[in-house]
């Protein structure tokens, strides 16, 4: 499996504080890359580097390099508004904006251009579903999403990010605002789009990065502590860190 983004000797400064040490590993496509570890540990940070998110921090300073199919994101003739529609985000809470279901999923496209109702009208329906929501709203595509629940509300933001045809989700901590049905919901979801697509997680709960994840990165400190395939960070992690974390004797 090839991978899809490679980042290597990553250094990120917010100021004079440091928030990520020479960081190196590679996201492979078509898989689920779940980043674990204590809060504060860096995870989100990378995340965030990953589509350049980061550039809107004031302050925020990095070495080393991000590279996205082979080309260094960082690069000058790199297009931002581009690369984070090839490389989408979901965050921790639900943000629709306030205006209907359709325009949620037809607001991406549009930026992009498309004009044509029934083009627009194919990508609200083929998101939809990919998000594994369009059942669920197909009656009520005029009415405003701020009526949808908490859970609904998250798959229609994993659907707006769809509908751009990116080919990386990132995924800020998902299901955390969530209860237990949606949670599950969201991750069957996650599973399912990594057949399309490439998804890295970040997420507090180990019992949901050992359930949907292909491979798992440990962050502490703002260091990558160890990355191999998820069976073998739970069961047999090669640092003491790590299985301390995932032991629960701290964290």
């Amino acid at each position: 499996m090839s991978d899809i983004i490679s980042v290597q000797d990553l250094n990120l400064w917010y100021g004079n504080h440091q928030a990520l040490h020479h960081i190196n590993m590679g996201i492979p496509e078509k898989s689920i890359t779940a980043f674990i570890g204590p809060s504060g540990c860096g995870k989100s940070t990378l995340l965030k580097t990953l589509n350049r998110m980061n550039d809107l921090v004031k302050g925020v300073r990095i070495t080393g390099s991000v590279c996205y199919l082979g080309q260094d994101i960082h690069a000058p003739e790199v297009e931002v508004s581009e690369l984070r529609r090839q490389i989408g985000m979901v965050f921790q809470k639900p943000n629709p904006f306030p205006m209907s279901i359709y325009d949620n999923v037809a607001y991406g496209p549009k930026t992009h251009g498309i004009r044509k109702k029934a083009e627009l009208d194919e990508i609200v329906e083929r998101s939809l579903r990919d998000a594994a929501i369009w059942d669920e709203v197909k009656d009520r595509l005029r009415k405003n999403a701020l009526g949808l629940s908490g859970g609904q509300q998250q798959r229609l933001c994993i659907a707006r990010a769809l509908a751009v045809e990116p080919n990386v989700l990132l995924m800020d901590e998902p299901t955390s605002a969530l209860d237990p049905i949606s949670t599950s919901k969201i991750e069957e979801l996650a599973m399912k789009l990594k057949e399309k697509y490439t998804i890295v997680i970040v997420t507090h709960n180990m019992q949901q990065a050992a359930r949907i994840s292909d491979r798992t990165a440990f962050f502490l400190l703002g260091e990558l502590v160890e990355c191999g395939p998820t069976s073998e960070i739970f069961s047999t992690p090669k640092d003491k860190r790590t299985e301390d974390y995932i032991s629960g004797r701290f964290g």
